[in-house]
């Protein structure tokens, strides 16, 4: 059995899907190769292949040709994932399958049969409780691993057709977090508690051009707590480095701002952290799994109370104004006791398993529907 996966988006996608890649790696009769277009893919695999003490296994580069080659030289376009598929498309022809946790591979062998072409497998990242556009293109997966009944039925509602196509498989992605936090030195030298700082990308969305400036001018006035300024790696990826230079050397003795290292990818900061200050963001869903204190930043003075997509906004407290952003960190451990049981239920809904079993279970999918190419009932 050849499986390939394929990494088309940035490097921070891997650690959703490493603990599996690496199951599959080491069984008999499965040989799995890896792709990537993210130059940074090698550096995380092989730093997540050491924590696991797995095989090793290489990754290879996707050429983007020269329309690609134009889009990705203008950073702001992206990484030309469509661009890359189309060239590469024919060298995954002889795989039984290939599996991404980007719904971009349905650009992959588009409308050949499914018995002519190798099966295509989606194990999602992040949770369902959030928009997802792309969602309706999901049908052209074969096979989709998602985290949990609950998931299941919120991809349903939000559109996502052909649901026998989805199955519940857990969070792998915890297997690594564990495995990575548990090798993480202290970010500060005294012990006083650590609020993450943890804005979105989107600019509709995001809180960081309201709340960023108070965030520092306060911790900076009450060194008695620590900040990390961790926003989502996408908000400055294609940004300059000169400006992301600017950003880490604002940082102190209390203060890390990161505008995507390492840390920002691998949840060491969450797991780190002892309250949450965020907008969008889906991690708040692997930061409640041990429920912790919460924030929640209205920066655009959103409608939130009833609508589903905000529905983590009710495991902490919304501040709409930025001069309340500090006063209501300082009172979010006292209050936490109004939230914690709704966390613990929360988290356990959208990300299902966890555990060690969460690994197994979805290379047992995936190589049973690679084999028999039917999907479990």
């Amino acid at each position: 059995m050849k499986l390939a996966f394929i990494f088309i988006a940035e490097a921070y996608q891997l650690y959703h899907a490493a603990a599996v890649l690496f199951e599959l790696v080491d069984r008999e009769d499965v040989t799995v190769d890896v792709f990537h277009i993210d130059p940074a893919v090698p550096h995380h695999l092989e730093k997540l292949r050491k924590v696991h003490n797995a095989s090793p296994v290489r990754s290879e580069h996707l050429e983007a040709g020269l329309l690609g080659k134009a889009i990705q030289a203008t950073r702001l376009l992206g990484l030309a994932k469509p661009q890359v598929l189309a060239k590469n498309e024919a060298r995954f022809a002889s795989y039984d399958a290939v599996i991404s946790t980007e719904d971009g591979i349905v650009f992959l062998f588009k409308g050949i049969p499914e018995h002519q072409r190798p099966q295509r497998i989606l194990i999602t990242h992040g949770v369902a409780q959030r928009s997802f556009p792309s969602i309706k293109s999901w049908v052209d997966c074969d096979l989709i691993l998602a985290n949990s009944a609950a998931d299941i039925a919120a991809y349903g509602n939000a559109g996502c057709q052909h649901l026998d196509r989805l199955v519940s498989a857990g969070y792998p992605k915890f297997v690594s977090t564990r495995l990575l936090s548990s090798a993480t030195k202290s970010f500060f030298d005294n012990p006083n508690p650590v609020v993450m700082y943890n804005p979105h990308k989107e600019p509709k969305e995001r809180s960081w051009d309201r709340f960023f400036e108070p965030l520092m001018d306060g911790f900076a006035n009450d060194p008695s707590m620590n900040l990390i300024v961790a926003p989502h790696v996408k908000l400055f990826r294609r940004r300059s480095e000169r400006l992301r230079s600017k950003l880490r050397a604002r940082s102190t003795a209390n203060v890390i701002v990161d505008p995507g290292s390492e840390q920002s990818l691998d949840n060491t900061y969450s797991e780190a952290a002892d309250i949450y200050v965020g907008d969008v963001s889906s991690q708040v869903f692997e930061f409640i799994y041990r429920p912790r204190p919460c924030v929640f930043l209205n920066a655009h003075n959103v409608d939130w109370q009833d609508n589903p997509q905000y529905a983590f906004w009710h495991l902490g407290e919304v501040v709409s104004d930025p001069a309340e952003v500090m006063a209501a960190i300082k009172r979010a451990p006292e209050r936490h006791h109004e939230f914690k049981d709704r966390q613990a239920a929360t988290a356990a809904s959208s990300l299902g398993d966890p555990s060690e079993a969460s690994v197994i279970r979805s290379a047992d999918l995936i190589q049973n529907f690679v084999r028999t190419r039917q999907r479990p009932q």
